[in-house]
Parts: C-alpha cells; structure tokens; sequence
C-alpha cells in the first residue's frame, strides 16, 4: 500500500475482479466521514465534553491530544488512551465507541490522540513506519507524553493504564504493547495487526491481506525487541476481529494470538471458551496462575470495523455507522478484562486459588427465567454467575435463578468460587440455555449448508454460511457442510451441534 494502510485505497488491484465497485465505493465513503468527523472535532471539545490539551509535553509526532474525564474523578483511578482508525478523529472515536459511558460507570479518565492528514494522507496512525511507532520516537513517544500528562492531573494510578485502538489504531496499540510494557497494563487490539507486522508502508498490505507466516516464537521475538532487556510483566491483551474483514483478514487475529501467548510463555490451545453476544466466540488463554493473559474474540460475519451495541443496558454501548458495527459492545467485554468495572472478575476468572465448580447444568426455564445448578466447592463462600461473559448473581449456595430474561432467546452461563478473602477462583465450563415462548418451536433442523439456507434457517455472505437471527457462522456454503440449527424465536436460529 503506498497512500493508507488499513483502509483499502482506491488502486487495489488484487480485488478488482471481484469487488472493483464496492472497494471505491467504501473508499470514497470513509474518505468523506472521514472529513466530516475532522470537521467537527472541533464542535466537540468546544461543547466541553471532550476537551483539547494543547500543551502535553514533547511531541516529536505530531500528534493532537484530547481528553475527558467524568466529574469528581477520585485519585487512583485507571486511565484509558483511545486510538481513533483511518479517516476518523479523536471526536469520533469518542462519539461512537462506548468508552464515555464506561468512564462515567466505572469512573476512569479517557485520552484520545489524534493524527491528522499532515502525518498520514488518510490520517491513519504509522502503524508500519519504525521512525514513528518505536520506543522513544514520533507518534508513539508523544502518546507516552499523553499518558504522562494525564497521570499526573487527574492523580491517576500509573500502574492501570490501558490502550486500546481500531484498525491503524489497533496496530499502533501492538506497537505501544511492545514498545512500553512498563506504561501499559493491558491493551485491546480491534481488527488490528501485530506488532512491529511491517516496517514499511509498502510491506503494510502483506500484513493486512495475508500472513506474515512466522511461529509463534518469531512473532514474539518482535515484541521482545521492541524494548530490549525488560524483564517486568507483560500486559494482558484482547484481541477483536471480525470473521468478515476484507480489510485486515482474519489471520491478523490469529497471529496477535499466537504473537501475545508467545511472549506470556503460554500455548496457543485455549483455556476456556464460550459464546457471547451477537454471534462472538470468546477464547481465553490463562497465564500460569490461572488469571486470563489473552483474549480472542471473533465475531461472525463482521466486516472490518469496531464492534458496538447501542442500547441502555449496562453491556450495551455507542452508536453504529461507519466502521462502527453492532453486534457487541467490545468497549464493555475490554473493560471487564481489564477489571475497569471494579468489581466483577473478567471472562476467564481471577487469579484465586480454587478450581473451577465442575457440574453446571440448566435446572429449568420459563419464558423469563434460567436456573442453574453446579457442585459445591470446598472453602467456597460464595460464588460468581456470569452470562456472556458478565457477572449477573453472587449466590451463597450451589444454585441461582436469572431473571429478566427475552423469550425465546439462547443465553450462555459460566460461574467461578469465591473464597473467603474474595478472591475468585478459575471460571467453569459454559453451558448453553434457551428460555421459553418467544414464538419458537424450539425444533431442530439437521442439514447441509447448502439444505439450510435453501430452507430460509440461514444465509450467506461472502462465501460462507450464517444462521438466521444470531449470525453465527457455519461454515463455507456447500453441500458438504452439515450442522443442527435450533429454532429459539422467530426467525431466530443457534448452531445446536453439541445437543438439542
């Protein structure tokens, strides 16, 4: 790529044949949002909801920084740096991601960096450009100096200090990850790349279309030469990715997995996973006390975007449009990793010495209601229940009822022991439920993919095959793929292969 990478330019070749229409049309779109959200970045700060620090230290970058931070902002509170992707702003980022109605929630303060067109013709971040994205140069190094700004007026704890980032912004939060370990507790890479992926804007495209075919070990080795000689700990990292990106393929996600357990000393075989949210595959990979380290979420049939879901519920957040999907607030899920929330332990468990309750089974179900049942735990007090991901009952006992709940709708559930000081133990296996009425039959339908799309239970995009309703992917669309769909609503299908 030589104008833009992470966002497709117009001179593409490689998918002319197929998409040559589509391609400049979503160019020319995101150029002309991406105007409009530089134009009113200003409008923004001016309307004192995000505000623009003009003096923030050294910044050999030449980046904008911006801010916000909720009233009565306690001291030792976490800080969040946001990475706006190609095209977009500080402003927008701030508008469509989330990040704000958390920092209000959960009480942290946000910075949001900005690049403009004089560093980038598309205003992306230099993910791929060494003089910009290392340790104590350009771009990276006056993120640093926002941190540090940041630190200190609002007494912050520098030890909570995360980054996350979409697209460019997303490979320039694996670079920072890489670059200053010892600034950033955590990051979250959303349909982004791997750090140091390329060290030239040419080479950027191989790391977006393709894969940079290394092991584990070399793409680690990356990481590790960013700052050489540090020996501190290494920051826990979520990765987003949509199954559906033809901007930053999926395999992107697959090698920030294998980069991050690499340089955590851990396999690349999960610890756990579960089904969160619109048809998102959550991966956990613990580190070697049994507290998640990394994070992989895919989502099926999402494009090349950050995920949301607008809505008021507390795992709700932002506004959809462009490169804003909604499918799953990734602002919510990230912050629970992170343990923003102050109080629930992130998808995976916490770092607490007891196993995980083994024997969780659905007990019953109404039209509103799941109840669960596991086996006790000894030197358990309490315990925690989680559906999808977030906490929703601390029971005393080996049982718990969630209420509140949509017909008709599939619901996945997982619980972790508490001890006695409060620490939370490993989280147990998932285990699927459905709640009652809602219109579905609950009937199940076996066939190919070829058969269930036919059948009007599924369809296709790009070559592959969803269910109805929950967009969970199922694979290439042929007569050679089979799975069992359930009927859960109206019009709403989940993948049923373990059961029915």
């Amino acid at each position: 790529m030589t104008s833009s990478p992470v966002v497709p330019p117009p001179h593409v070749r490689w998918r002319a044949c197929r998409r040559a229409l589509g391609a400049v049309a979503g160019v020319l779109a995101l150029i002309a949002a991406g105007l409009g959200v530089l134009a009113g970045a200003g409008t923004a700060a001016a309307a004192a909801t995000l505000t623009q620090v003009t003096s923030f230290g050294s910044n050999p970058g030449n980046l904008a920084m911006y801010e916000y931070a909720p009233a009565g902002l306690p001291a030792g509170a976490p800080v969040v740096v946001a990475l706006h992707g190609c095209g977009q702003s500080a402003s927008d980022y701030f508008t469509h991601s989330g990040w704000q109605k958390y920092a209000d929630l959960w009480g942290f303060a946000l910075v949001f960096p900005q690049t403009s067109a004089s560093n980038n013709a598309l205003s992306c971040f230099s993910w791929f450009d060494p003089a910009k994205d290392g340790r104590g140069k350009g771009e990276a190094a006056s993120v640093v100096s926002m941190v540090s700004h940041a630190v200190a007026q609002y007494a912050s704890d520098s030890r909570r200090v995360y980054v996350t980032g979409l697209s460019a912004g997303g490979g320039m939060t694996a670079d920072l990850l890489a670059d200053y370990p010892d600034v950033f507790a955590g990051g979250s890479v959303d349909s982004g790349l791997p750090a140091q992926c390329a060290t030239s804007q040419t080479a950027a495209s191989t790391c977006q279309y393709g894969s940079l075919n290394l092991t584990p070990a070399q793409l680690g080795d990356k990481v590790r030469a960013s700052y050489p000689g540090y020996t501190g700990p290494w920051p826990r990292v979520a990765i987003w990715q949509g199954a559906s990106d033809y901007t930053v393929y999926p395999v992107n996600a697959t090698e920030l997995r294998d980069q991050w357990t690499n340089v955590w000393g851990i396999g690349q075989t999960a610890s756990s996973t579960q089904s969160l949210p619109g048809g998102t595959t959550l991966s956990v990979y613990d580190d070697a006390s049994g507290a998640p380290a990394v994070q992989l979420y895919q989502i099926a049939g999402m494009g090349h975007g950050l995920a949301v879901d607008p809505g008021s519920g507390t795992e709700q957040c932002g506004t959809a449009g462009s490169y804003y999907l909604d499918t799953i607030c990734s602002s919510y899920y990230t912050g629970l990793f992170w343990g923003l929330d102050g109080g629930s332990t992130p998808p995976g468990g916490g770092g607490g010495a007891l196993p995980a309750p083994g024997g969780l089974a659905v007990s019953g179900t109404t039209d509103t209601s799941v109840s669960l049942s596991w086996s006790a735990v000894d030197g358990a007090a309490s315990y925690r229940v989680y559906r999808g991901g977030a906490q929703v009952g601390s029971p005393a006992s080996a049982s718990f009822t969630d209420t509140g709940l949509a017909a008709g709708t599939a619901y996945s559930y997982t619980v972790a022991a508490v001890d006695s000081s409060g620490a939370v133990g490993a989280v147990s296996a998932a285990v699927a439920a459905t709640t009652t009425g809602g219109g579905g039959s609950g009937q199940c339908f076996t066939a190919s993919n070829y058969a269930q799309v036919a059948a009007g239970r599924a369809h296709t995009a790009g070559g592959y095959t969803y269910a109805d309703g929950s967009d969970q992917n199922m694979g290439l669309w042929n007569v050679f793929t089979t799975h069992t769909l359930r009927q859960t609503g109206p019009d709403y299908y989940v993948i049923a292969d373990g059961g029915c």
